[in-house]
Formats: structure tokens, sequence, C-alpha cells
């Protein structure tokens, strides 16, 4: 039976905090006890508390509840993006064709790739890289074992996981001995601190990631217990009552794990756990940036999701999010008593001149997923307009 908690060894942060505050890469490839293995690709899996989510939220819950295999999950994430691609016209059937055509001259017309889309395709490159160049870089795990049980939880590398799995499902002509290349790490020896230097010495890690990251390290160091099942976001909130005054041995150790954060930028990604569970998953899904995000923070938890789609569908800039929820004085006066959406919309209009019919039609078909009910949100638009033209008349 696998592990049910997860303990933090202080010994091993101790050593860690010298090495890192030395500046040197952690040796632990050159320990004897270590060794690289072929193991049988059913026995590794994900680690749940891993920062950088390759799979969506909705997917990532129920296959680390254990109701879908690799597989099935695998299979989830591409309908998704089907349905993505249909939506924009460019429906694709195997994988492949998400690489596209590079001979086709309108390739260049179609819009951009929706989040779904560019995860399958990103997956679906570095399958190919993997089948066509091999498995350069061996997945990292921990050996987390339980007597003739055999398991492995993957520490660094889940992308290649993925994609290795992708690979031997989804891409046709390939064949597979089921078996993927690891450094395999004693349980004891399991590091944080480790996955944390992976995480963001690599491109691509999020706002949101990183806003994970800095929770898990906070959360390590004071003793929290780590669970082996699906993470919610109220597990990493636990940070936010968390501070290093206590624990000023392990600063200058997160603050480079973290990529040389200083304190200041360190908190604000801290902050964006304030943002709700909506928010927070649509804000690593589309990968916006911190200091857009910072701008909503003391806006109502309520109304989080709605700025977040806005900032989606709009291409919104950190000034233009500012300016849509800051307060003006004139409407905190009293007598207007304006719904704060009315005010939002009446905010948004001002940075109308940057935005152009193709985005916003593209953005309501994002939104909506039926172009009969954008239609219909267009028509309703234009209503409230015409009477809102009237009413300044009268």
């Amino acid at each position: 039976m696998a592990r049910k908690k997860r303990e933090i060894n202080t010994s091993l942060l101790d050593s860690v905090t010298a090495d890192m505050l030395g500046g040197d890469e952690v040796d632990f490839l050159h320990d004897d006890s270590l060794r690289v293995e072929r193991i049988l690709l059913e026995l590794v899996r994900p680690d749940p508390l891993q920062p950088r989510r390759v799979l969506p939220d909705r997917i990532y819950q129920t296959f680390h509840s254990g109701q879908m295999t690799p597989t099935q999950a695998l299979r989830d994430l591409i309908q998704v993006a089907q349905l993505a691609a249909r939506q924009h016209g460019r429906p694709f059937a195997n994988v492949l064709d998400l690489m596209g055509n590079p001979d086709d001259e309108n390739s260049d017309d179609l819009p951009p790739l929706s989040a779904e889309e560019q995860l399958v395709r990103d997956l679906v490159n570095l399958a190919i890289t993997i089948r066509d160049d091999g498995q350069v870089n061996p997945l990292t795990v921990v050996d987390v074992s339980e007597g003739v049980t055999r398991q492995f939880r993957i520490e660094t590398g889940e992308r290649r996981y993925w994609a290795t799995w992708l690979l031997r499902d989804f891409i046709p002509g390939y064949e597979s001995d089921g078996m993927i290349p690891c450094i395999v790490i004693p349980y004891e020896s399991a590091s944080a601190f480790r996955q944390a230097k992976e995480n963001t010495a690599r491109s691509g890690l999020s706002a949101i990631a990183m806003a994970r990251q800095a929770a898990l390290l906070m959360l390590y160091v004071h003793g929290y217990q780590m669970t082996d099942g699906p993470v919610p976001v109220d597990f990493y909130r636990q940070a936010l009552d968390l501070d290093l005054k206590g624990k000023r041995e392990y600063t200058a150790t997160i603050y480079a794990a973290m990529g040389g954060l200083d304190k200041k930028r360190f908190s604000r990604y801290k902050a964006l756990l304030k943002l709700s569970d909506e928010a927070f998953e649509l804000a690593d899904r589309h990968n916006i940036d911190e200091y857009i995000l910072r701008q909503m923070l003391d806006m109502p938890i309520e109304e989080h999701a709605e700025i977040v789609r806005h900032i989606v569908n709009f291409d919104l800039t950190a000034k233009q999010v500012r300016e849509m929820c800051q307060h003006s004085d004139e409407e905190a006066e009293p007598q207007l008593e304006l719904p704060r959406h009315t005010r939002q919309l009446v905010k948004l209009m001002k940075s109308i001149g940057s935005s152009n019919p193709e985005d916003i039609a593209r953005g309501l078909l994002d939104q909506e997923a039926d172009i009969d009910v954008a239609r219909a949100r267009l028509n309703s638009l234009r209503r409230l307009i015409d009477e809102a033209q009237a009413y300044l008349k009268d």
C-alpha cells in the first residue's frame, strides 16, 4: 500500500540548505545508492503535489482520485482540445494533425490555438522528439514501494511521462516496450527543493504554478504533512498564514529554489493563493502573468473568475485590469448604487479601442462554446447600448 503521508526530513533540508547557500548544484546524481532503471510505465505515477500542472484541473482531480487511467486522462484531454479546435474551424482526428502543415498558406489566418490545443500540441511535439531521438533525459522518481508492490512517484519529468503515454497509445506506428528510463531516488532522499529547482530552471512555469511552489516549500519547512491524493487550492492556501520569521535558516534556500526570487517577489506569488478556485485554475490554464493578476486581489472573491475571463477573452493589460477594478469617487457615492458588474462594463468601455471585432467574436465562442448563444449575447449587448443611448438623449 502506498504511503498515505509524507513527512519532512529535517536533516535532508539542512544538507540541501548548505548546498544551495554555497551556490552549487545538489550532487545527488553521484550518490552510489542511486541508479538508472528502465521501469514499466504502469508502475510510475505523477506527484499530485507537483506545482507544475500538466492536466487541466477537472482531469487532474479525476485522475488523482483513481477514477481514470493515464490513457483515459489523455483521451479526455484530447477530446477537450478537439472541441476547441472545431469551434475555431480547424478540426483534427489524429493528434499529429495538431503539428500543422508547413505548406498550408492559410495557416497564418487561423486564430491562435486554445490553451487545450496548445497543451496537446506541446505534448505531441515532445512525444515525437522522444520517438525520434530517444528518452535523452530520464525521469527522476521516488521509490514508494511497499513490500512486494512496486510503485514510483515522479519527482521531476511529468511532461515526459505524459508524452510517453501519448506516444504509446495515440501516435500510430509506434511500437513501445512499455518501459521508461528513470533515475530512482530512495524514499528518504525525496526533496521538494530539488523538485522546485527543476521546475524554476525550465521555461513555462505559470504564475499560479509559482504560487503553488511557494506554498509547498513553506508548508514543507513548517512540517505540514503532505497527502498523496488530489490537492485542492485550500491545501496551498494554508501557506497564507505562514511566514519565515521562525524559519530564517531556510529563507535563502527557499528563495534560491524559486529561481533566486527576493522577498517581495516571493510574497507577490504567494498572494495569488487569495484568488478564487475557478480564477486560480483559469489563470493557470491561460498562463496569466502575476503582475496582471495582482491588480484584482482586493476585489470580492466572487468576482475573481469573471475578471479572469475578461482578461482571457479581451487580452487585457495590467493597466486595463486595474482601471476595471478600481473604484472612482463618483462610483463610491451612495446615491449611484450601481451594480458592480455594471461599473466593470462601463470601465471596460474605456479600453474598447484596443479590441477588434474578430477578437470579441472569438472570445465569445471560447466562453459560450455555441455560435447561436454567442450571437444572442451580441444582440443583447446591442439592445442594451441602444437603450442606453436613448436614455442619454432623454
